[in-house]
């Protein structure tokens, strides 16, 4: 119930260090460290965290958003906004997902990761609120 305000970038891998196998990394999905793709019987489930987080009694708003376009970017920053204003408010902790790309270390073009990003990731992890104080 800690008035912090988290924003999460959710590119399914670990970019920052090579590429690894993250929490949120896709079921079949290859990383640097899962190279046959990620299998449920050997690395488990992908976490939902919007959906984890949002049964906790002291979250206050928690909500999905991505930055693939200029529409969504907008967007993004309202939610990011709304989270600041409430943890400045003492309305508890906030959590904003942003499903992003990685073009890197998924091996992709920039355009090509939009579209992964959209056709994988956005059916596993679907956008929206998932809690609000309203």
């Amino acid at each position: 119930g800690e008035s912090i305000t988290c924003v999460f970038i959710n590119n399914a891998v670990f970019g920052m260090t090579q590429g690894q196998m993250a929490p949120t990394t896709l079921l079949g999905q290859q990383t640097t460290t899962s190279p046959h793709g990620r299998d449920a019987r050997r690395e488990g489930y992908p976490i939902k965290m919007c959906e984890l987080i949002s049964t906790l009694e002291g979250a206050a708003y928690v909500e999905r958003v991505t930055v693939v376009d200029p529409k969504s970017i907008r967007h993004a920053g309202r939610a990011i906004t709304k989270a600041i204003q409430l943890q400045a408010d003492g309305g508890g902790f906030s959590l904003v997902e942003v499903l992003s790309i990685c073009p890197t270390w998924w091996g992709k073009k920039p355009q090509e990761s939009i579209e992964w990003l959209r056709e994988k990731m956005m059916p596993q992890y679907p956008l929206g609120v998932y809690k609000s104080p309203e």
